[in-house]
C-alpha cells in the first residue's frame, strides 16, 4: 500500500511484523481498533526451517507462519505495510511515526515490536550456518541435532549449563573452549566427570565439506562437529528507541551479560506515555509462543486504555 506523507490517525500502531506483533495487532482488530503494522521484514528466526515448541504449528517455517498471521490480521481489517519505522516523536495525545517509504501515522497508542537480533561468537563462516547447524536454543533446535556429534562452542561461564542442555540431547558432546576465562577448574572437573571432552580453542573458522559444516578449525587442529552450539548476545532492535527516550537495559546471569532489553512492566507499558513494548524486545528470552503470547497480552491491556480513554472522552461532553 502507498502511505501518504501526511500523517494518517490510528488507535494503534505497531512497530514490528513478527510473533508479537501481530498477535498485538490482531487483538486489537478483533476489538474493531484502527491498527496499521510496519514490518521491515527481518524476523529474528528466518534462517531457521521451522518453528518449534509451538502447540499445532509445530515444524512450520517461519515464514509461513508469519504470512498465516498476516492474513488473519488482514481478514478483520488490520493493515500492513512492508516498510521501516524510522522517527518518532510525541504530539499532545499522539504519537506521531514516520516511515521509510515516506508514510507516517499519529497514533493514540503505539506498540514496539521489532524483536531483537542475535550476535554470534566472532568465528569465521559461522554466520553462514546460522539457525541451521549452528544453534543456541535446546528448545528451539535441539531435537533436530539429537544421537548428532555437537560441539558447545564455550564463551563464557554459561556454557556449562548449555553442555548439560545439550548433553542430554546426545552422547557424543564435547566443549571447545573459546574464551580461556569460560571455563574455570571446577567446570573443568566436573565435565570430565560427566564424561565430557573439553578441547582448548580458540575456534579460529568452520570447516566445510561441499557446504556442509563438518567441523571447527582450532590451533591443535579440527575438531570435528556435526552441530555447534553457541551462546549469542541478543540485542533489541534500536527502532525508535533514542527518539522516545527508551533506555536498552542488560539481563545478567551469573554475572553473565546475556541480553540487552527495552524495560517495561509485566503487560508491556513502558516508562514512556503511549508507547508499549512486547516479545523479544522486551523478553529477550523468549521463544515464539512466548513473543505471541505477550503480543496479545499488550495488545489486550493497550484496548483496555483506549476503552477507558473513549469513556473519559463521551463523559466530558455530556
Amino acid at each position: 500500500m502507498t502511505s501518504s506523507p501526511d500523517p494518517r490517525p490510528v488507535d494503534v500502531l505497531v512497530v514490528g511484523g513478527g510473533a508479537a506483533g501481530l498477535s498485538a495487532a490482531t487483538v486489537l482488530a478483533r476489538s474493531r481498533r484502527s491498527v496499521v503494522v510496519l514490518d521491515a521484514g527481518e524476523p529474528r528466526n528466518a534462517p531457521a526451517d521451522g518453528v518449534h515448541a509451538l502447540l499445532g504449528h509445530d515444524g512450520v517455517p517461519p515464514l509461513v507462519l508469519l504470512a498465516r498471521g498476516r492474513a488473519e490480521l488482514e481478514s478483520y481489517g488490520g493493515r500492513v505495510v512492508n516498510t521501516a519505522a524510522t522517527d518518532a516523536h510525541h504530539e499532545g495525545d499522539h504519537v506521531v511515526v514516520r516511515s521509510a517509504d515516506g508514510g507516517a501515522w499519529a497514533a493514540r497508542h503505539l506498540v514496539l515490536a521489532g524483536g531483537a537480533v542475535d550476535v554470534l561468537p566472532d568465528v569465521p563462516g559461522l554466520h553462514r550456518h546460522w539457525g541451521g547447524a549452528v544453534v543456541h536454543c535446546p528448545y528451539c533446535h535441539g531435537w533436530e541435532v539429537r544421537d548428532r556429534r555437537v560441539v558447545v562452542l564455550a564463551t563464557s561461564p554459561m556454557a556449562l549449563h548449555q553442555a548439560g542442555l545439550f548433553g542430554q540431547l546426545t552422547d557424543d558432546l564435547v566443549v571447545l573452549v573459546h574464551d580461556a576465562s569460560a571455563l574455570d577448574p571446577a567446570a573443568r572437573e566436573r565435565l570430565a566427570r560427566l564424561g565430557v571432552e573439553v578441547v582448548d580453542g580458540p575456534a579460529t573458522g568452520v570447516v566445510e565439506c561441499d557446504g556442509v559444516l563438518v567441523g571447527l578449525e582450532t590451533p591443535g587442529g579440527v575438531v570435528r562437529a556435526d552441530a555447534v552450539a553457541v551462546a549469542t548476545r541478543v540485542e533489541a532492535r534500536p527502532d525508535l528507541l533514542d527518539d522516545l527516550g527508551l533506555e536498552l537495559v542488560d539481563l545478567e546471569m551469573h554475572g553473565v551479560v546475556l541480553a540487552r532489553h527495552v524495560a517495561a512492566d509485566p503487560v508491556g507499558r513502558t516508562a514512556v506515555p503511549r508507547v508499549w513494548v512486547a516479545g523479544n524486545a522486551t523478553e529477550p528470552m523468549g521463544q515464539v509462543v512466548m513473543a505471541a503470547a505477550a503480543g496479545t497480552r499488550t495488545g489486550a491491556m493497550v484496548n483496555a486504555d483506549l476503552v477507558t480513554e473513549d469513556q473519559e472522552r463521551r463523559l466530558a461532553t455530556r
